[in-house]
């Protein structure tokens, strides 16, 4: 199976591939030999196309040399399902989020995921379940080019807890939202927590391009 990674920048992406992706006449095609994040930064921001895609012999070996050159925060989050079988999210920059945040200093990724979501949302985590997938983003953070990888996990809570918002980090609502009833999230929310939907098959109909 050919690997692929998708990098996002705002609601553009960056697909790292082996092959040439289907639908290949709606990307850009970037030069592998010359790319560097940091650089082509602002030019993708800039340019009208949201598709790009960089064809190489071994993607994760690429997505690695990439990460080398560029400074790299490592976060971790989660998906959280109640009894009900209802999903917590979060609403934060205008936007549906899923709880997450920087792993810290001689923290493991497992114990990082679980308290950015018990502190982002004021609950306690009961079970932490299987890895879901990493995504991978770029922004600007201090006038510096950085690129965050994210952790994602499943989890489980009991959710009899009143929900709490971490107001001091720009959260300004937690909600339970049914399995049914999750498009206001679906048409609200980052292109890499569209990713983390799709690998558990809560949102199809959004898919980003291959």
């Amino acid at each position: 199976m050919a690997q692929k990674y998708r990098i996002y920048i705002n609601e553009k992406v960056i697909l790292i591939t082996e092959s040439e992706p289907a639908k290949a006449e709606k990307y850009e095609k970037l030069d592998a030999e010359t790319f560097d994040l940091r650089i082509i930064y602002t030019w993708i921001l800039a340019n009208q196309n949201k598709l790009f895609y960089i064809q190489c012999g071994d993607a994760k070996a690429f997505l690695k040399s990439v990460i080398k050159n560029i400074t790299l925060i490592e976060a971790a989050g989660g998906l959280v399902m109640n009894p009900a079988g209802n999903y917590l999210f979060i609403y934060r920059n205008d936007k549906w989020d899923l709880p997450k945040g920087k792993i810290e200093k001689d923290e493991k990724v497992k114990e990082a995921a679980v308290r950015e979501v018990e502190e982002e949302c004021g609950i306690k985590v009961s079970k932490l379940k299987d890895k879901i997938c990493k995504t991978y983003h770029v922004y600007i953070n201090r006038g510096e080019v950085v690129l965050k990888k994210t952790h994602w996990f499943n989890m489980e809570s009991k959710g009899k807890e009143k929900l709490k918002p971490q107001k001091e980090e720009g959260i300004t609502d937690v909600r339970w939202f049914e399995k049914e009833h999750i498009e206001p999230i679906i048409d609200n929310t980052f292109p890499s927590i569209l990713d983390v939907l799709h690998k558990e098959k809560l949102a199809t109909n959004k898919l980003m391009p291959h």
